[in-house]
This record gives C-alpha cells, sequence and structure tokens, in this order.
C-alpha cells in the first residue's frame, strides 16, 4: 500500500513539476527575445520537461534510469537536427520546432546533460525526503 502511494504522489509530482515546466519553456520560447540566455534556458526546461514527462509514464522506474533515457532523447533529437528534417517539419507545421528543435549546435547537448544531471539529483533527494520514490 505505501510503495502504491508513493507511485501515486510522484506522478502527481511529475505532473505538477511538468506542467510549470512547460509553461515556462512556453514563455522563454514566447516572450523573451531570441539570445544565448534564452536559448540555453529553452534547452534545460525541454530536458527537464523530457525527464517529467517519462517520470509521469513510469513513475516507477528508478531516477537514474529516466535521467538516462531523458539524455538520450534530448540527443537523440538534436543529432536528428544535422538531418535538416526538422527545419522541412517546421516550416509546415511551425509547432514541431518546440520538440523537434532546427538546427545542431554541439552547446545544447552540454546544457541537456547538465540540465538532466540537475533534474536527477533533485528527483533523487526529493524523492527520498518526501517519501515519494516507491
Amino acid at each position: 500500500m505505501a510503495a502504491r502511494t508513493a507511485v501515486k504522489r510522484r506522478r502527481i509530482a511529475a505532473v505538477v513539476a511538468l506542467a510549470a515546466v512547460v509553461t515556462a519553456g512556453l514563455a522563454v520560447h514566447t516572450l523573451l527575445p531570441d539570445s544565448a540566455v534564452t536559448d540555453i534556458a529553452g534547452d534545460a526546461l525541454y530536458a527537464a520537461a523530457v525527464a517529467a514527462f517519462i517520470v509521469v509514464l513510469a513513475p516507477r522506474w528508478n531516477p537514474l534510469l529516466i535521467g538516462g533515457i531523458a539524455a538520450a532523447w534530448c540527443i537523440g533529437i538534436e543529432l536528428f537536427q544535422l538531418t535538416g528534417v526538422p527545419v522541412r517539419v517546421a516550416e509546415v507545421f511551425a509547432p514541431a520546432v518546440l520538440v523537434l528543435g532546427t538546427v545542431f549546435d554541439a552547446r545544447d547537448l552540454v546544457v541537456y546533460v547538465l540540465a538532466i544531471a540537475v533534474v536527477t539529483a533533485v528527483d533523487v533527494a526529493v524523492g527520498r525526503s518526501a517519501g515519494l520514490t516507491p
């Protein structure tokens, strides 16, 4: 029973975090001028959203596994940009840029990994202290 409650609480916490991160990401994307700072912030928020989404889908999974999957997803998306496909998709369906990005930037890889490391550390620490880890 306690494990079931922990899973439910972790999923709810992840949904709330995901909503907050997506809201912040959309605000950065739409309200602030394009700059290196907003690009980095957007990348970090994207990585956090990916990790939170994975927790929503699989709240029983270990935070390190979730962090690894989130990092692999973000790196994969960034490398996919080398193909030019995301730019072409965004020309047809502009909101796709929010998921696929546009052009490759090696700095994004570093931001993703660092952001996911922070998110994973917070997931571990909060999970332990708040009883959110099943």
